[in-house]
């Protein structure tokens, strides 16, 4: 059984007559990272809220390492670290003395601060950059010493709520490196995000939610899962491709669905390795492709899928 540090129970929260969370229950373990995805308004923010301890729950509960998460200081809340997506830092102060004001409102002081401070410098790749001012950092070095900022009291438990919003692709991957760093030191991540690609290159469990209620909660690999097509092969026709061949294509047994788009063909396919086969048939039916490419089913069709809107919909 995997160590588990976090659950949530049966969490509810209304907003007057709204109800804006509806029974939402998932449990994370040490050194797992856990994608929370849902469209604007599916109750994403609200369930981090309670999580957190900034908003208290109408039903349920919440526990870190056997520790229920209250309101106010409390030794579950010591366990965990926030990293929000508005910026938490003071322009006008060195890196090294935002941290050090951060690390004081966690009890850090001495030399136990001064150490922390580096460590966290260290881990998002901005040591070099300690003496300088956020003012004259870019976005993405700013999003990294929010983390560094987080990560002072070395929480068991970090959220990141849309970390990469505005960041460049550089500090992007130093962003995606400190994560991978510390899941290896067994921290449990959970992640939000509006991108499909960092959910997929991170996530070891995702939840889903939308209209307030967990619609899926389980592996990347258990979601694929639920789309019949595992795999996608696109081409372009060097000619029209004949509708009696498009319907015998259709029968394929490896062929879960064909679309046309433009002067191109989707097909989905029920398992990678069948693409070429696929494009034998075609071959033999006088069918040729001036290109083609193959792709696994995405994270982003899995969604649409499931909620019947883009991720990035209001």
């Amino acid at each position: 059984m995997p160590d588990i540090l976090l659950s949530v129970n049966n969490l509810h929260k209304s907003f007057g007559v709204r109800q804006a969370v509806k029974a939402v229950s998932f449990q994370l373990a040490k050194g797992q990272t856990l994608g929370l995805l849902g469209p604007n308004g599916a109750g994403k923010s609200t369930t981090v809220s309670m999580i957190c301890g900034l908003l208290k729950p109408d039903q349920g509960e919440v526990t870190i390492g056997g520790q229920r998460v209250a309101q106010g200081n409390n030794a579950a809340k010591k366990m965990m670290g926030l990293v929000p997506q508005d910026l938490a830092l003071y322009d006008d102060l060195s890196a090294r003395e935002n941290l050090r004001i951060f690390g004081a409102l966690y009890g850090l002081t001495g030399a136990t601060l001064k150490t922390r401070c580096a460590q966290a410098l260290d881990l998002v790749q901005l040591s070099d950059r300690l003496a300088d001012k956020p003012s004259t950092f870019s976005g993405g070095m700013k999003r990294r010493l929010n983390i560094a900022a987080a990560l002072l009291h070395t929480p068991q438990l970090l959220i990141l709520d849309e970390p990469t919003v505005g960041v460049d692709p550089q500090s992007r991957n130093a962003i995606f490196d400190s994560l991978e760093v510390l899941k290896r030191q067994g921290c449990a991540l959970i992640y939000t995000s509006h991108y499909m690609e960092e959910v997929e290159r991170l996530a070891d469990h995702i939840v889903i939610i939308d209209h307030g209620v967990v619609i899926a909660n389980e592996s990347p690999a258990a979601l694929y899962q639920r789309l019949p097509a595992q795999a996608a092969l696109r081409l372009t026709p060097q000619a029209p491709v004949p509708a009696h061949t498009l319907d015998a294509l259709k029968s394929l047994a490896a062929v879960v669905g064909v679309t046309v788009e433009g002067d191109d063909l989707l097909i989905g396919l029920a398992a990678a390795e069948q693409a070429q086969d696929v494009m034998l048939w075609l071959t033999q039916q006088g069918c040729r492709a001036s290109q083609f490419s193959t792709a696994r089913t995405s994270l982003e069709a899995i969604f649409l899928t499931l909620t019947g809107r883009s991720l990035r919909d209001a």
